[in-house]
């Protein structure tokens, strides 16, 4: 079988596309948390919650795919596989059933923020090996933490 070649140096190659398959991971399964939530949120916020949940999912599924498409670009096939995300997805996510407005709020910025710490470790990690992997991990990151203010928001007293 061929593989796709890179045209980064190897040790630089393996920095980027690990950086890649952890955020293609948590995008993936960000995306899940958020149709999860949006599926089941119920409470006196259904409808804006409900509509800001698949902002979330629309973005990460749109990332997820840029971010796979670049480790593929670099010659590692990325791995989305539900038994991959499912063993390797760590990040905050709602219980079973309906879920209340205020609590779906709260496991989204929740996981939201882990995210976005774990990212921001990414782009340490990418700014010698890969800067175009950094570049869109800044971008990823950009708007994880919009999302995050968004839904932090909803936590204020009325």
């Amino acid at each position: 079988m061929t593989t796709v070649r890179s045209t980064l140096p190897d040790d630089a190659r393996k920095v980027a596309c690990e950086a890649l398959q952890d955020t293609l991971v948590e995008l993936l399964g960000l995306s899940l948390v958020g149709k999860q939530a949006h599926w089941n949120v119920v409470g006196p916020r259904f409808r804006s919650i409900h509509l800001q949940l698949d902002e979330v999912v629309t973005a990460t599924r749109d990332f997820a795919d840029t971010v796979a498409e670049r480790s593929a670009a670099l010659g590692v096939p990325p791995d989305g596989r539900p038994e991959t995300i499912a063993k390797a997805f760590t990040l905050p996510a709602p219980a079973e059933g309906w879920v209340r407005d205020s609590d779906a709020v709260q496991v989204m910025v929740e996981a939201l923020q882990e995210a976005v710490g774990r990212l921001r470790e990414r782009i340490d990690a990418t700014e010698k090996a890969d800067p175009v992997t950094q570049d869109l991990l800044i971008a990823i990151t950009a708007e994880l933490e919009k999302q995050r203010w968004m839904f932090d928001a909803e936590n204020f007293p009325r």
